[in-house]
């Protein structure tokens, strides 16, 4: 009688770390293009996060990181207790949520409008010319809202001069100066914004806007009842992300357009911090407000996340 030997399978053969190693080598090419995204990540944002210890220290460049005094949470009572602290917080959260909240309709309606049109090559130069303005810097930004609102030869003024007005120092003016802010900001990135919204558009399925225009829905009805319902995801997920870099004012416009007449209504948390904190050598206290910026992100993520999943029924994770 002949003993018949059976070849165990593949998955007996070999233990789970060389599975890993025969799955990485059989996906080396996709893995091989994830690798500079990684490190990146691991340079830019994690390695950073050594760093972040200086905020509890008093940070002398001579004696470095390790060997710096500890002072504990000294520098977050100095930011808090701070003059400005009231101030900052006020102007940060209302720039924040004005861009956030005047910004996303736009958007969106840019996104169904481009998606709704029937001529296709209008529909790709208006999508062009939309979001261009994404890659101008704010410097450029600067000298086309200098060209357009200053008082004295500015467009805007001498149509307000022409209607039998007086001319407004839009740039200098604290009650004028956060609209400039706000809609330079929005006619800057509606563009950009759009083709997120744009994609998740593409992303419907064609055979639910002919059964709906079979049925005799209007346009507006698709839109309401195919388009809006098919990019809550995206929107969902947008307005999520900026939540979570809510005190982020946007330092370079600001930083840019403003000037001492509007501080009052201006000054931001990061502007603030780049005065105090990289002008004036503070690094400790530069940190120690990046950290708390990064915890106030976080927990509205966490807040909102939690809120859009139970009136939404979905969230980002």
């Amino acid at each position: 009688m002949t003993n018949v030997i059976r070849s165990a399978p593949p998955a007996a053969r070999h233990g789970p770390r060389q599975r890993l190693l025969a799955r990485l080598w059989r996906h080396r090419g996709l893995y091989l293009m994830l690798l500079p995204g990684l490190l990146w990540f691991a340079l830019f944002r994690y390695w950073p996060l050594w760093n972040a210890q200086i905020a509890f220290k008093d940070f002398q460049p001579v004696q470095g990181v390790l060997h710096s005094p500890w002072v504990g949470l000294e520098h977050f009572r100095a930011f808090f207790s701070s003059f400005y602290f009231s101030q900052l917080m006020t102007n940060t959260l209302l720039i924040s949520f004005a861009k956030l909240l005047i910004g996303l309709p736009p958007a969106i309606i840019l996104a169904l409008a481009i998606h709704e049109s029937t001529r296709k090559g209008l529909a790709r130069v208006t999508q062009t010319v939309t979001y261009l303005p994404h890659f101008l810097s704010w410097v450029i930004v600067f000298g086309i809202l200098l060209a357009m609102l200053s008082p004295g030869s500015g467009l805007v003024n001498k149509g307000v001069i022409a209607a039998g007005g007086d001319p407004v120092s839009f740039l200098t003016d604290p009650g004028a100066f956060r609209a400039v802010v706000i809609f330079s900001d929005i006619w800057k990135e509606t563009g950009w914004s759009a083709i997120l919204f744009l994609a998740a558009l593409i992303g419907i399925s064609p055979s639910l806007y002919e059964a709906a225009e079979v049925d005799g829905a209007t346009r507006w009805q698709r839109i309401r009842h195919i388009s809006l319902p098919g990019m809550l995801d995206v929107i969902v997920l947008v307005t999520l992300l900026r939540l979570g870099h809510i005190l982020d004012a946007g330092f370079y416009q600001i930083y840019v357009l403003y000037s001492l007449p509007v501080y009052s209504v201006a000054d931001v948390i990061d502007t603030w911090v780049y005065r105090q904190g990289i002008q004036n050598f503070q690094f400790s206290l530069a940190t120690a407000v990046g950290l708390f910026k990064g915890v106030i992100g976080l927990l509205m993520i966490v807040i909102a996340n939690r809120v859009a999943r139970r009136f939404a029924g979905q969230g980002l994770y």
